[in-house]
């Protein structure tokens, strides 16, 4: 499961660049679910970016419902196509236009009729605010927006495991994601799970190298132009310092 509670069903990423914008664009259940998915992924890293730059609890919940409102209603569904460019970029922007045009005179109730778009949980939101010491609202944003990749490509791989019945080996595998000291922990693995060692560290490869994809998968659904994948990897891993 994401940071978040959001799950994302079986490593279904889009492959192609910007497919939840134009789906969501749409008017049949498909871009719902599309609209949906990306209110999921993302409505974190714009109420952090709403708190850093000093709203209220209140305020930045209700800026963050009011703006994807509009998304829901196509208000920048078609900037989206004029601008392109990172998905993670457009977002930003559009939110910050959104609290500078209409701050001031939205409502709860004028942005959704008293209907909740997406669920916020407002006290798990602010725990995981109180960890963070980076003072930029932007760079809270690009940092937070790279977790919420992270934790969605994790939870997608951890489905495909589920899948195939395969959800301990995921668990006890899911520590070594990242390259470390890994080899110390093998031993403990294997017998848990009754493996030899140097399948667990087969396991462990075949684990990294499916990540690998499924990160490149994601990614390249919120940039313009495949060629711009391998930039956005590097960025958001600086993001994530």
């Amino acid at each position: 499961m994401a940071e978040d509670g959001t799950r994302i069903e079986g490593g279904e990423f889009p492959s192609t660049a910007w497919t939840l914008i134009v789906q969501a664009g749409g008017s049949d259940d498909r871009a719902q679910m599309a609209m949906e998915k990306l209110c999921q992924l993302y409505w974190f890293p714009l109420y952090a970016f709403a708190r850093r730059i000093g709203n209220s609890r209140e305020d930045a919940e209700d800026s963050t419902q009011g703006f994807f409102t509009k998304m829901i209603d196509g208000a920048y569904l078609e900037k989206a196509r004029e601008e392109k460019g990172r998905m993670r970029t457009f977002l930003l922007t559009c939110f910050k236009r959104y609290l500078r045009d209409e701050w001031k005179k939205a409502t709860a109730d004028k942005r959704g009729g008293g209907q909740e778009i997406l669920s916020i949980d407002v006290e798990q939101a602010e725990e995981r605010l109180a960890d963070e010491n980076e003072d930029s609202p932007e760079k809270l944003y690009e940092r937070r927006w790279a977790l919420a990749v992270l934790d969605g490509v994790v939870q997608a791989l951890g489905d495909e495991y589920e899948v195939r019945g395969k959800s301990r080996l995921f668990q006890e595998l899911r520590p070594f994601l990242m390259p470390g000291e890994e080899q110390h922990g093998y031993q403990g693995v294997a017998e848990r799970l009754g493996m030899k060692e140097n399948a667990v560290g087969v396991a462990v490869y075949r684990l990294r190298k499916r990540f690998g994809e499924l990160m490149q998968r994601h990614v390249m659904a919120t940039v313009e132009d495949e060629s711009e994948v391998q930039n956005e990897l590097r960025y958001l891993m600086g993001a994530l310092g």
